[in-house]
């Protein structure tokens, strides 16, 4: 445990969780702070497929009555980081020197890239303590955020220090929302996000006539995933017997963004007319021959997630290898009040987490 005086806390926040918990700093009620980490994560939430081939972060900035002074996010590469965002507020209303606590999603970057070290910028600050959700999980970064400041006099504490039930939670949230950049940075290949869709009859292809047989929500859930991707991935049999779109359609999409559509078509029986027409909704184009070759050209290109909308052959064959990251299974009709059922299953051998819980997300994603 850390040296500062531990402080029993309970939940006041309406949520019923009444656990014990241990908190590292008994200046700073940890609601403040969770609510801050909520905050942080729901700034970077808000840009998630944007910021390629950085990550989405959000920062929140408090002052010494534990009240926000101000908040940032990450929007976009080569734009100014979460905690340079939200500084450049502060600043701009001559309040720098006010600033008491930051907490952010990811730890302050230490080294000068596009955009100056957020680091330092914290420290022009008057801050005094620093709350991260995670770590940096680039391998090819020396010399970490965490580090520098400590060095420079100031308290820097993690999520994972707060052992209440909401932090687990917080903690689970901001690991799946670093999980995409975690492991391209890793392994220099994208995310794999698995959305397959399952009829009560128990078939992945709709009746004929029809495109879909999911409920308006689970629609809405599919354009979200598309929105937060970087790539679609798909074969040529999909293609050919759905002419489908892939494009974002029932939420607002990122301003700018441009997707790569990876189609797998060995014998290249997709057309040009259907290339053409991709190309004019803005899509990248990538054939290839197999999955390991897409995937390579998603990561070299910068993706981070890559969606799979697929048929029933390229879907089991990812499942059953092993590669993917993640698997939304929408079924139709199969909650006990007639809606759809919709599971997020993480794989636990993913490099890009360690958790292979499933939890039904349907009312929450």
């Amino acid at each position: 445990m850390s040296s500062f005086a531990l402080e029993r806390v309970f939940s006041d926040d309406g949520t019923g969780m009444d656990e014990s918990a241990v908190y590292p700093n008994p200046h700073l009620p940890p609601q403040q702070i969770l609510r801050a980490f909520a905050r942080s994560l729901d700034l970077a939430r808000a840009h998630e497929g944007a910021t390629s081939p950085n990550p989405p972060v959000g920062c929140v900035l408090l002052d010494a009555r534990e009240l926000e002074m101000a908040a940032g996010a990450h929007r976009r590469a080569g734009l100014p980081h979460a905690e340079a965002d939200a500084i450049t507020k502060v600043r701009a209303a001559g309040l720098a020197d006010k600033v008491d606590s930051v907490v952010v999603t990811l730890e302050p970057c230490n080294h000068h890239g596009r955009t100056p070290p957020c680091a330092e910028a914290i420290l022009s600050t008057g801050a005094r303590q620093v709350w991260i959700a995670c770590r940096d999980p680039n391998p090819q970064v020396t010399g970490g955020g965490a580090a520098r400041l400590r060095a420079a006099g100031l308290d820097v504490h993690f999520l994972s220090d707060l052992h209440h039930p909401q932090a687990a939670i917080l903690l689970g949230d901001a690991n799946r929302l670093l999980a995409p950049f975690a492991k391209r940075v890793r392994t220099g290949l994208p995310f794999i996000t698995i959305k397959q869709a399952i009829s009560a009859p128990g078939s992945m292809v709709p009746a004929a006539g029809r495109k879909t047989f999911t409920s308006s929500s689970s629609l809405d859930l599919a354009h979200r995933l598309r929105r937060r991707a970087d790539a679609i991935l798909t074969g040529s049999g999909t293609v050919l017997a759905d002419n489908p779109l892939f494009t974002v359609r029932r939420v607002p999409d990122h301003p700018e963004k441009q997707r790569m559509l990876a189609i797998l078509d060995r014998r290249r029986r997709v057309t040009e007319t259907y290339l053409d027409a991709a190309r004019e909704r803005g899509f990248a184009l990538h054939l290839a021959d197999d999955l390991h070759h897409a995937l390579e050209a998603i990561g070299m290109a910068g993706g981070m997630e890559v969606l799979v909308e697929a048929g029933p052959t390229l879907t089991a064959h990812l499942l059953i290898s092993g590669l993917w990251d993640e698997h939304v299974l929408i079924e139709q009709a199969a909650n006990p009040d007639g809606t759809d059922r919709v599971t997020v299953r993480h794989n636990p051998a993913s490099q890009a987490y360690s958790h292979g819980k499933e939890k039904d997300v349907l009312r929450h994603y």
